[in-house]
């Protein structure tokens, strides 16, 4: 009889290699050594796509994807400080389905939905005074996508109503298509007054870069934290997620200095 220890790790190699990543690794290889051995003139293409494979492998890999993205997230820990007096949360919009008969919450892509529960947690902070006993207001924004139907702002109110936060506290801003137009809608009612902004961890550096440089005054409030604990040896999706998430905020964030450099 196999040992339990030996039996559990088995079972685990074996779960691991009828995920989609690792199988399709696997059936790659054994494509490619066929093709290898039959035909010498495709090694370049063959190589090319153990290269590629290999990529998508790496990105999936805990430590690979921890190390893109871990840098990001630790930037800003998560906010717990309460808000004094007067109070503005800002959610950053990410996108949501247009599937008929789901409540708004439910069309809330995942993102979007963790970002909106951080807002309305961030709300619950606010030290009511005297002076401001109900001042607390939540920012939601993002536009449709050139689609037809409700803008992700929209969405988001109505989620956050179903979430308990009353129609009077939310502001939308359903023009706003990206981080650099929903932050330019809120200078426009916030000038240099001081707000919480929500947004993924991944996506916050960049964000705060973007709210400084018109002149706004953030206080940061990460939420959507995905460089959590695993085995360094199970390939995942969520990993490859985290990767593809780091990968566009540095490109995004790389943007931002040649923006700059033209201007200047």
């Amino acid at each position: 009889m196999f040992d339990s220890g030996v039996f559990f790790w088995l079972k685990k190699l074996l779960a691991q290699l009828v995920m989609p990543l690792p199988l399709l690794f696997l059936l790659l290889l054994i494509l490619l050594f066929i093709i290898n051995c039959r035909a010498a003139k495709v090694n370049a293409l063959a190589n090319g796509l153990v290269i590629t494979m290999l990529a998508i492998v790496l990105l999936s890999q805990l430590q690979i994807s921890h190390l893109l993205g871990g840098s990001l997230e630790q930037r800003y820990s998560a906010n717990h400080q309460a808000i004094q007096g007067e109070c503005t949360v800002m959610v950053l919009g990410s996108g949501h389905s247009l599937t008929l008969g789901l409540s708004a919450t439910q069309q809330l892509s995942p993102t979007a939905l963790a970002r909106l529960v951080e807002g309305i947690r961030q709300l619950k902070l606010s030290e009511p005074t005297t002076e401001a006993p109900h001042s607390c207001r939540l920012v939601v924004s993002g536009w449709n996508g050139g689609r037809e139907g409700a803008s992700h702002a929209e969405v988001m109110a109505l989620a956050a109503q179903e979430l308990g936060v009353s129609k009077a506290q939310i502001t939308t801003f359903p023009e706003a298509r990206d981080t650099i137009e929903e932050l330019m809608s809120m200078k426009q009612i916030m000038g240099e007054a001081p707000f919480r902004l929500v947004t993924s961890a991944t996506h916050m550096s960049r964000a705060m870069r973007i709210a400084r440089s018109l002149g706004l005054n953030p206080e940061a409030a990460p939420s959507n934290f995905l460089a959590g604990d695993g085995y360094w040896w199970r390939l995942s999706a969520d990993n490859l997620i985290l990767s593809q998430a780091s990968l566009h905020e540095y490109v995004g964030m790389l943007w931002l200095d040649v923006k700059r450099g033209w201007n200047n």
